[in-house]
């Protein structure tokens, strides 16, 4: 496809490649979207602990103003260490804030994210905090996110810290779409050498038939599979094969 470089400069699209040697599309979303999706979250945090600071009081006029504030403790430790891993962990990968922006949180690959990976994500949180105080409560509020910031704008990704290392990146919810090439007609029909057995020939012409799913080099790669076929490797090889395959569908 050859506007795919200029859609992936304006629109942030990335190319993926997946096990079975398919591209998808991931539109990968930047620290503008993001920064907006953590500040919401921030204010649901602050009104969640402004409801238990108003609670734990009416707790502390009743009992020991002790209880009151372990109450609170816990809940900024909580809050603090699993709100975010809580929800990035869920079916939708995704905090509130990250819900209301539209993005959610997944595996570098395209797959979900697994718990373990967004624990860790989370984890080295206080590191992308850094400028701060990144503690395990009250840091939780005044962290600069500089070390964060400066690594997204670095990573083709838009990666932070604790995506590098727990291989998750953070793209929008709109549909993957599929990359396809379109795959040039064989400039002639190429009849196969051998005789080949009908799972052979169907084989074949899967090939022909999914090829614009796949990046080039893993044509290339796949056709040199059938070097007994084509007596020939790389392009050459591809070649023949879509030949062939012209062949078995279209006929002599």
């Amino acid at each position: 496809m050859g506007n795919r470089s200029e859609i992936k400069k304006i629109d942030t699209l990335q190319s993926v490649e997946l096990g079975d040697g398919v591209e998808i599309l991931l539109r990968v979303a930047g620290p503008f979207v993001r920064s907006m999706a953590l500040i919401i979250d921030y204010l649901i945090i602050i009104g969640i602990l402004i409801v238990l600071g108003i609670v734990t009081s009416f707790i502390g006029f009743g009992t020991n103003d002790n209880i009151a504030n372990g109450i609170m403790m816990i809940s900024l430790f909580l809050l603090s260490w699993g709100y975010f891993a809580f929800f990035e962990g869920g079916k939708r990968s995704a905090t509130p804030g990250k819900r209301s922006m539209g993005i959610r949180v997944i595996d570098r690959s395209g797959n979900a994210a697994t718990r373990g990976q967004v624990f860790v994500r989370n984890i080295l949180r206080y590191v992308d905090m850094l400028p701060g105080i990144p503690t395990g409560a009250a840091g939780f509020f005044i962290g600069g996110y500089g070390v964060g910031l400066t690594t997204c704008l670095l990573s083709k990704k838009f990666q932070r810290v604790g995506d590098l290392v727990a291989n998750t990146v953070v793209v929008y919810n709109k549909p993957v779409d599929h990359l396809t090439a379109s795959i040039p007609p064989a400039f002639k029909k190429v009849a196969p050498p051998v005789a080949l057995t009908r799972e052979e020939q169907a084989a074949i012409v899967a090939f022909r038939d999914r090829a614009g799913l796949w990046s080039e080099a893993r044509r290339v790669e796949l056709a040199d599979h059938a070097l007994a076929v084509t007596n020939a490797q790389g392009q050459l090889g591809k070649t023949r094969l879509l030949g062939m395959a012209h062949w078995l569908t279209e006929g002599k």
